[in-house]
Formats: structure tokens, sequence, C-alpha cells
């Protein structure tokens, strides 16, 4: 006889993605349940290296950015990204990034300046998702179910019911919601009918998980400095070294060259030893191979009525910076109030729609940004020529210009402020626009903006308190000018049962940042409306973003 369960939502996967979206819903009171068809503490495969400073801030909010910061590599080990002619070989340019234990203090760099309470943190997925598994499993109104995969579900006029199995035992779960966080391979865009489209396979990486205790050692040995990500730049075999544990276990990526599709066409403990610098004695160990394809491809839809897809279920690209996990953290978070303020009943059924229009557009721009990059380290790798490992005046000069142009190219994608904080939702069927355009922004740059869809710039408060811990569960209104009568507009969220507060700003950095006396701010810190007085409607402004009605 199956067994029968109920929930708010039902989460499918319990990844990163997974597990933040249940996070997110079980902090704001959902009741959520989490299916993972992998056995309690099996571990994860050791994909994405990088949190990014979004996503750190979306972890601050939920409670657990300090717990994702303690993990990963030793505190002191640097987050360096180098290029050298292999692991073991000649330097010959690295980015600097501050190690975990100078994060906040370090002043120097280019990956130092971070406007925001929550910079990057540098951290392999195995570690990561243990720390975001054992928060959730401590939050009451969050169950997860291991060992059990979902194989079908159906939806009725009010609820979605799953089918799924746990060691040869049925389940049956009924729910308002169903999310797919499933994967590349996720049953639950399948059963949906989404489809994804792009560029099917940009590169072939054929990539070894090993453990080889003296590899350290022998850098150290050469006067060499650690880093978080070592590049192999050579005319022979171009790779990418990972640290993982900052001791003894690494990721080593390498890059097959055009034209080879088959991994296993590659000698892969030579190329292993040619990215590494190390003879035929040197000894490691293979623990996986972790081979993958690079991508760039987007489903064409994100929902069906009642069931949603995030992250790698809806969207696939070159896994460079974290790009693919970051995105997907940030589908939840999106996701996450909007089903949360359906279920508590303020918010109406149009307010599910702004999922798709918000999120599918940022995931294009997102996965050309990547793409891009990605077409310009291949042409870079093959354009490297054998001088980089000659000796002499001339080649010394070839690598200080080679030096130049990787330092150029790859700092803005390891120090990616514009892809974390530039991105604005345009189009969002519950943002109040004014007509003023949001400034551009690059991979590595942006201009700080109120602009409706933008993120809100960060500030310190007087009280040294992020304006972003400040910010309520919900919708909060900054007040600028204390002098301004709000009460139209709090009494016409009260009467929709919207949830607000009122907070009162006052400092010279936000008058000059924010430019407007009110700002509007949703729960995932992006602006959803702005005046130098109250609206001159306040019931079709609370309508508006709260799903029930239109803004144009």
């Amino acid at each position: 006889m199956a067994e029968h369960l109920q929930a708010d939502v039902v989460v499918v996967g319990a990844g990163p993605v997974g597990l933040t979206l249940a996070m997110d819903l079980a902090w704001r009171g959902v009741d959520v349940i989490v299916l993972e068809s992998r056995a309690r503490g099996e571990p994860p495969s050791v994909k994405s290296n990088h949190v990014s400073a979004r996503s750190m801030e979306i972890f601050r909010r939920l409670g657990v950015a300090q717990k994702v910061r303690n993990a990963g590599l030793p505190a002191d080990y640097p987050n360096d990204v180098v290029y050298r002619t292999a692991f073991l070989g000649r330097e010959i340019t690295r980015i600097k990034i501050p190690c975990r234990a100078e994060r906040y203090t370090a002043k120097d760099g280019p990956d130092t300046w971070w406007p925001t309470p929550e910079p990057p943190h540098r951290i392999n997925q195995i570690y990561l998702e243990p720390v975001l598994f054992a928060h959730l499993s401590a939050m009451p109104s969050a169950r997860i179910f291991n060992g059990t995969t979902l194989v079908d579900f159906t939806q009725g006029a009010e609820r979605v019911t799953g089918f799924a199995t746990a060691n040869g035992k049925e389940i049956n779960i009924s729910c308002r919601f169903l999310i797919g966080c499933d994967g590349g391979r996720s049953l639950v865009r399948k059963k949906i009918g989404a489809t994804l489209s792009g560029d099917v396979a940009l590169q072939y990486v054929q990539s070894s998980y090993i453990r080889a205790p003296k590899l350290l050692g022998l850098l150290l040995e050469q006067g060499g400095t650690p880093a978080w990500a070592s590049f192999a730049l050579n005319a022979r075999q171009s790779g990418n070294v990972y640290a993982i544990d900052g001791k003894q276990n690494w990721l080593v990526h390498v890059y097959l060259k055009p034209g080879i599709t088959d991994f296993e066409a590659v000698d892969r403990d030579a190329a292993i030893r040619t990215v590494l610098g190390v003879d035929q004695d040197f000894e490691y160990e293979l623990i996986s191979k972790e081979d993958w394809v690079g991508r760039r491809l987007i489903a064409d839809k994100v929902r069906d009525d009642k069931v949603f897809i995030c992250g790698d279920a809806c969207h696939l690209w070159v896994p460079y910076a974290g790009y693919g996990m970051n995105a997907g953290i940030a589908d939840a978070a999106n996701l996450a109030w909007l089903l949360a303020a359906r279920l508590e009943g303020w918010g109406a059924e149009g307010l599910l729609a702004a999922y798709a229009a918000e999120r599918l557009p940022i995931t294009d721009q997102v996965s050309h940004f990547a793409m891009d990059h990605a077409h310009a380290m291949t042409k870079a790798r093959k354009s490297v020529s054998d001088e980089i490992e000659a000796e002499g005046p001339e080649a010394d000069a070839y690598r200080a210009a080679l030096g130049k142009t990787t330092y150029d190219l790859n700092v803005q994608q390891y120090c990616c402020a514009g892809l974390n904080f530039g991105y604005f939702y345009q189009g969002s069927p519950i943002i109040v626009y004014d007509g003023e355009p949001a400034p551009p922004y690059t991979m590595g740059e942006f201009t700080p903006s109120t602009v409706p869809g933008a993120r809100l710039p960060h500030i310190w408060l007087a009280d040294r308190r992020s304006i972003y811990d400040a910010i309520g569960p919900y919708y909060t209104l900054l007040r600028l000018d204390p002098d301004i009568e709000v009460s139209s507009l709090t009494n016409a969220a009260a009467a929709a049962c919207v949830p607000l507060t009122v907070l009162d700003v006052s400092s010279p950095e936000a008058t000059e940042l924010f430019a407007y006396d009110l700002i509007l701010v949703r729960p995932d810190q992006h602006v959803a409306w702005r005046g130098n007085g109250t609206s001159a409607d306040p019931g079709r402004l609370v309508d508006i973003v709260r799903g029930a009605g239109s803004a144009k």
C-alpha cells in the first residue's frame, strides 16, 4: 500500500538550488518536502567551485552565510587564480583574490571593492551542499526524503499529485506546487513539455577528480604560491586545476582540442601529467571521472500551471565561475517569495507570472556572457605558442605580453561584479517602471541604480548594519525623508493584506545612491517602485506589486 504525504510545496532535488529554494520557503513558514534520489550523506559531484556575492547575500538573509563561509578551503589558503605553463611550471600572471581569513579586510586587488555585506566565497559543492542540507534539516517546516525518486505527477484543479518510490515502496504526495530542481536531465522539465535549445556542444572537457598528497609540497618546495585555480598555458595540453580541500584533493580539467569529442580518445593519465607538469614517477589516485560538455541551452518555458523548474533543469551552460549554480540559486530566491505570497493569500495569481517574465531574460543574458567568454578563452588557448616554455629575452617578452592579455581577459570572469549586481528585471508584470532605462552592465562592471527592476544598491546604515539586514521578509518602503506622509500607501497595503514595513533611512550615501525619497523594495532586494511622494493611486500600486493589477 502506498504511503501518502501532503505539503504546500514539493521540491524535487536536493542540490544547492533545491536546498536554497526549500530553505527560503521554510524560512517563510511554508510546509515543504524535498525529494532526493541520493542516499543521505552521499556526496555530490565536484562540479561547482564558487558561490557568488549575490548568492552569499541570499544565504545571509536565510541565516546560513557564515556557516557556508566557514567551510571549504583552509582559512589561509590563497583564493587566487594563477596562470602557469603547468601547475608546477613558470608563473605567467596571477589574479589576486583574498583568502577566507582576509575576505572582509583585504583592500588591494580587483576582488576587494564589492559593494555588499557578503563578498564571494570559493568553496566546492562537496562542502557547500552538506552545510545547506544541515541548515534545512533543522528548519521546522521542512522535511527531506532521501533515497526517494519522483517518477510521475498529475495536476488537478487545486493540487498536484506526485508519485515517488523509495526502496521499492510507493509514495503519493499531494501539494499546491511542485518545483523541479532535478538537474539537466530533469524529469519535471520533460513532463511539463519544456524543451532546451541553444548551443549543444561548444567545449569538451576531460575532468578528473584526483588525490595527490605530494603535489602541494612540490609547489611549495620550488617557491611557488598556491592558488584556488591554476591554469596550465602551453602549446601541448591546456588545462586547469582547482584546489578542492587545499591539501591533497584536486579537480583537473583537460580541455580537449577542437574536433575531439570522445573523452576516452585522449590519454587521461598523460594529459593530467602534462597539465600538472609531473613525470611518470609522480603518484596520484584517480577518485572519479567528471567529464563534461560546455553548452548553452535554455528552456522555452519554466512553468506549467502549478509546476515550475529551477536551475539546471531550465538552463545549462559552460560552468565558468559557477554561473550555472549561482543563476539557479537566484531562480530559487525569486520563486520562493512568489510562491509563499500566493500560499499566504495576499499574492494574486498574476504574481506567479513574474517568475518566467523576470528569470528567463536574465538567464539568456548570463548564458551569452558565459559563452562569449568561453569562446574568447578557447581562442586564447589555441594561440599559445611553444615560445611560452622557451628561454631568453624574446620568450620573456612573449610571456609578459601573454600575461597581460590573459589577466585582462579573465579578471572580469573571476571578479564579475556586473553579473552579481548589474542585472535588472525588465518587462515584469509586478514592477512599476518610470521610464528611466536601467544602466547597462558588463560581466565585470555595473552602475548602482534604483531604477525599478534593479537590485537595491547596498549601503551600511548608521549603526553599521547592512541595509539588507534591515529589510523585511516581504515588502519594505524605504523613506529618506521622514516628513513624507506614507499612510495612504501603508493603509492600501494593509487593506490588501500585503506585508509592508516602513524603514526610515538617513545617510548621505543613501541620498546620493538612491536618488528618490521613497523606494519600495521587494523581499529579493529588487526595486518595485520609487517616487518622491506617495503614489497618486496607492491601491493600484499595491495591486500591481501583489500580482492583481497591470503595470501598463
